[in-house]
């Protein structure tokens, strides 16, 4: 708070002093923002099913346009809810379920033969559901006459305990909207043409039909999946009450998403990791080339958690008692150079995002050789891991138990990458 000292010279304002940190009323608000993350996600994802039943209803270019918008509309809420993701199981364990990435799109849909058949590692890479209402699945007959969400999640998703067979989410929905991204590290994204939704004699790619049932069980599951976890973060929710039930614990939750996410996640396995392997495939949003927006809303939900405040998709802001604070209470000098590393952190962000929006797609900023490319996502890679120092230094002076970040080959030792 301000304080004044009146004098004879008159009212000075002296200089701010940290206000006694309350952890159960930062705990409250970290809550709150994870309970407006999660609803604009739920909105924006019905949203994108109301484009979605447009699109397969009345197909046309128009409508598979409007479908994309929204979709890249979505990513922008959930993409911010990610740093609730290694401090809470809830969270954790559910979001393998709508944004599990990579994936092998021939699980779901034709693929280019330059795409491959069946390997070692996923016998089912190129099962093709959409093309199949019947096929053998771990030894067992599976029933596909109908696409439906049961289906999808009960069958398909992880099928055989392979991870890599994606069949629900994000992931799912936006190849099945734009289709395989065959550019390499040239300009353009996915193309899958409006025609693959036509009906009669103007369908392209075979089983239109199909394929408007499987796109519209995915997105309605993901609208599921989001009602879901909106319940658990309401005043009743499960993951408010574990989050709540110990003080300290619920601290270090915060501090474990925001380093995990941080380091192991986002600058080691969603960026550093695709800069050694120079593969367009490692980008997160491979099919949309919407990376670069996908990382800057991952960073940016860091740092909002951090300050305790977060700008709904309407424009109101849910704020209120935040971990900096609580970590200023502790040591000022910590809370401003971990305030000052955030803003790196987004500064790096927003040069590599203006970057791809002007037409230097992240894919092509992953070519060997580019060095103007790697000098973008590296100086971004940078500051997370620069950030995560500071993330650490605040565990440290709240005294909390020692914390574990997630880890990532591609920077703890990056020649197990190649082996």
């Amino acid at each position: 708070m301000k304080l004044t000292l009146t004098t004879a010279l008159g009212t000075v304002l002296l200089a701010a002093t940290p206000a006694l940190a309350d952890k159960a009323a930062v705990l409250d608000n970290y809550a709150d923002i994870a309970l407006a993350k999660y609803s604009d996600s739920l909105i924006t994802a019905q949203a994108l099913l109301e484009a979605v039943n447009t699109l397969t209803e009345t197909p046309s270019a128009e409508a598979l346009e409007a479908a994309k918008a929204a979709w890249i509309i979505s990513r922008v809420p959930y993409q911010q809810s990610e740093v609730y993701r290694f401090g809470n199981a809830i969270v954790d364990d559910w979001e393998g379920k709508v944004n599990a990435w990579p994936l092998d799109e021939g699980l779901i849909d034709y693929v280019d033969p330059s795409y491959g058949t069946a390997t070692d590692e996923n016998e089912y890479a190129v099962l093709n559901v959409i093309a199949n209402p019947s096929f053998t699945l771990s030894g067992d007959t599976i029933d596909a006459s109908a696409i439906t969400p049961e289906l999808l999640e009960g069958a398909l998703h992880e099928a055989d305990g392979v991870e890599s067979n994606v069949a629900t989410g994000y992931h799912a929905i936006e190849f099945l909207l734009w289709g395989q991204d065959l550019n390499g590290h040239g300009p353009g994204a996915g193309a899958r043409p409006w025609t693959d939704y036509a009906q009669g004699d103007a369908c392209t790619g075979g089983n239109c039909d199909r394929r408007a049932q499987y796109l519209t069980a995915a997105t309605t599951l993901l609208v599921s999946d989001l009602e879901w976890m909106v319940a658990q973060w309401q005043d009743s929710g499960d993951a408010r009450a574990q989050l709540t039930a110990d003080e300290n614990a619920g601290i270090s939750a915060i501090l474990t998403g925001m380093g995990s996410l941080s380091y192991g996640e986002q600058a080691g396995e969603r960026m550093r990791l695709g800069v050694l392997l120079n593969d367009p495939e490692e980008e997160h949003d491979c099919f949309s080339d919407n990376t670069h927006n996908s990382h800057f809303y991952d960073a940016l939900g860091i740092r909002n958690v951090y300050l305790g405040s977060y700008t709904r998709i309407d424009g109101t802001i849910v704020s209120g008692d935040s971990l900096s604070a609580l970590v200023a209470a502790a040591d000022a000098g910590v809370d401003s150079e971990l305030k000052a590393k955030l803003d790196t952190t987004m500064l790096e962000m927003s040069e590599m995002k203006t970057a791809a929006e002007a037409g230097f797609a992240y894919d092509m900023m992953l070519e060997r050789g580019n060095d103007a490319g790697e000098a973008l996502i590296m100086g971004a890679v940078d500051a997370l891991v620069d950030q995560t120092r500071s993330i650490e230094r605040a565990v440290a002076v709240l005294g909390v138990d020692a914390i574990e970040f997630e880890g990532s080959d591609s920077l703890d030792n990056p020649d197990a990458v190649f082996q």
